[in-house]
């Protein structure tokens, strides 16, 4: 019996789309970070504390996706930051013709960091590329410790682990050791970054490693740097 994989053919064409995005942001020197989680990981709020940190060096702008709801991008609005909503009416990723068209609508010439907001969903954005320069997950600590052996796909396509909440470890049976080990098992060159996004705990650190990715594609594209890319933090990560 024969099997028509009637995936294939739409990887196929968000993977060239996919190329013709990154392309462009390569050619403006514009940063984009895919960002994962989970709903109510704080994707929303890092997202808005990774603004804060590094607004006055960069032009940023925001991508948000859901399957409803203009919530977070307006969210992003009232603090001055231009963002597109995407509404993907049920499906549980964003995928590469959507950023295209959210792209069209902004000035790529004033920007040098795009946050794309992804879908709440540890598993569909793993298979789907937008043309970003990283991927990078964020899980929280209500969620518990074991989500790396349960999604461990979006683990290993990270360029960054992002883990939020941090400060309320005290309330919940999260072992951070095992979920580090586990982390590191599956991906043992990404960093871990552990913050409270609400608060600020953390932030500079994640935002001195954004800040030098940004510089390395602004550099790429002729741009000249701005700032101090590492005066956020002196550190990559935990080691």
């Amino acid at each position: 019996m024969a099997t028509i994989d009637l995936s294939k053919p739409i990887l196929d064409r968000n993977e060239k789309l996919a190329a013709e995005n990154r392309a462009r942001f390569d050619s403006a020197g514009v940063f984009v970070l895919d960002l994962m989680a989970s709903p109510g990981a704080g994707k929303t709020s890092t997202i808005l504390a990774t603004i804060a940190a590094l607004r006055d060096r960069y032009g940023i702008a925001v991508i948000e996706g859901d399957i409803a709801s203009k919530v977070d991008a307006e969210k992003v609005k009232a603090h001055g930051i231009p963002a597109v909503q995407i509404n993907t009416g049920g499906a549980c990723h964003l995928e590469s013709d959507m950023i295209q068209r959210a792209v069209d609508t902004l000035d790529l010439d004033a920007l040098d960091l795009i946050i794309v907001e992804n879908v709440g969903n540890l598993v569909c954005p793993t298979e789907f590329f937008l043309g970003e320069h990283a991927k990078v997950m964020i899980l929280s600590v209500p969620e518990g410790h074991d989500k790396p052996y349960k999604y461990p796909g979006i683990f290993q396509i990270s360029e960054a682990v992002i883990l939020n909440k941090v400060d309320t470890l005290p309330v919940f049976d999260f072992d951070e050791d095992e979920f580090t080990s586990v982390v590191r098992s599956l991906n043992p060159t990404a960093p871990i970054f552990r913050i409270a996004a609400t608060k600020g705990q953390g932030v500079d650190e994640w935002a001195g490693w954004l800040a030098r990715r940004i510089e390395a594609v602004r550099t790429a594209a002729g741009k000249p740097p701005v700032g101090d890319a590492g005066a956020a933090t002196g550190e990559e990560g935990p080691a």
